[in-house]
């Protein structure tokens, strides 16, 4: 079964604290009956933050947290004492993770990095107190400004895994089989359609104690940009992938089912097909030494023949992939 514990898509209301009142308050002494005003202000209210860490790889922790709330800046009391900021809400997300309006989609800010912070919804502004409207010709002013209030909205996250290497492919191509075999990662694998329901992360190792980080993500379906199959929910994985590696087996029609992925990422971002690209023709154990040195390709991009079974072609695959990794084209 897939792992029920990946969660790559969370809807939750969030609200920013609302801004303290400032005071309308005048000085009290014994001996100084009708001092003059000294009402302070208001605190900022608590924003929304989003925050960075590296060692989530889902939304999981967020699943079952609908509302968020920061804290209330407090009121502004006298002898111009300002008003408590409110508490800031901090919003622990994996790396890769967008936040949207839920209501137009457009996108708020996307976290990369480890630690990295960044503000989704910013608190009220604290109001002024009396004292800052003292003037030569008012010199008892009675008014002091309201806190401005939070943001409330609802927001969408969602997760795109980051990785080096997308594995693009239809159903049962050799993804998890591969990724298995050049990494520790153990991804389901069956010789049925949409074993793979969950993206998996692989770190394969290199030469010289180098490594890229590979992603198995779930098979593409002819349709699969229009939300059949797994539609959109695994499309949007592969926009963060610097190298798609597109796998087609062998003894399948290799430039029509070529051509019918590349339909499908188009359809959906053509953005994509200006990534690096990469194909593999896999499950090559399956023909004689003969077949497989007669097959013959038209293709612009770099293939490289497989078997994940036997071996055969994966260094040259690494090798391929690491070039293109550091390649400026």
């Amino acid at each position: 079964m897939s792992n029920p514990n990946f969660i790559d898509h969370i809807k939750i209301f969030c609200k920013s604290g609302n801004g303290g009142s400032g005071s309308s308050s005048f000085r009290r002494e014994k001996f100084v009956p009708k001092g003059g005003p000294d009402g302070g202000d208001g605190g900022k209210g608590g924003d929304i933050i989003l925050k960075g860490n590296s060692q989530l790889w889902t939304l999981l922790h967020l699943r079952y947290t609908k509302h968020i709330k920061a804290e209330n800046g407090e009121n502004g009391l006298g002898s111009k004492k300002h008003g408590k900021n409110g508490k800031d809400i901090i919003i622990e997300v994996p790396l890769g993770t967008v936040a949207k309006s839920a209501e137009n989609d457009n996108n708020y800010l996307e976290i990369l990095n480890h630690n990295e912070e960044k503000t989704l919804l910013k608190g009220g502004i604290g109001g002024l107190g009396n004292v800052h409207f003292k003037s030569s010709t008012k010199q008892a002013p009675h008014y002091s400004q309201p806190g401005m209030k939070g943001v409330e909205e609802w927001i969408n996250l969602e997760l795109k895994v980051l990785a080096d290497v997308g594995l693009v492919g239809f159903p049962n191509a050799g993804k998890s089989t591969l990724l298995s075999s050049i990494s520790k990662a153990k991804p389901k694998i069956g010789n049925y359609p949409f074993t793979t329901l969950t993206p998996n992360l692989g770190v394969v190792a290199y030469r010289d104690n180098l490594s890229f980080i590979m992603a198995d993500i779930p098979g593409i379906i002819e349709g699969a940009s229009k939300g059949k199959g797994l539609g959109i929910r695994f499309l949007r994985h592969i926009e963060r992938n610097s190298i798609l590696l597109f796998m087609i087996p062998i003894e399948s029609e290799i430039q029509k089912e070529f051509k019918l992925l590349l339909k499908e990422l188009k359809n959906y971002n053509k953005e994509l097909l200006e990534k690096k690209i990469i194909i593999a023709v896999t499950k090559s154990d399956l023909v004689s030494r003969e077949e497989l040195n007669n097959l013959k390709t038209n293709f612009n991009e770099e293939v490289i023949k497989i078997s994940s079974i036997t071996g055969y072609g994966l260094d040259e695959l690494k090798d391929a992939i690491w070039n293109k990794i550091n390649s400026n084209k």
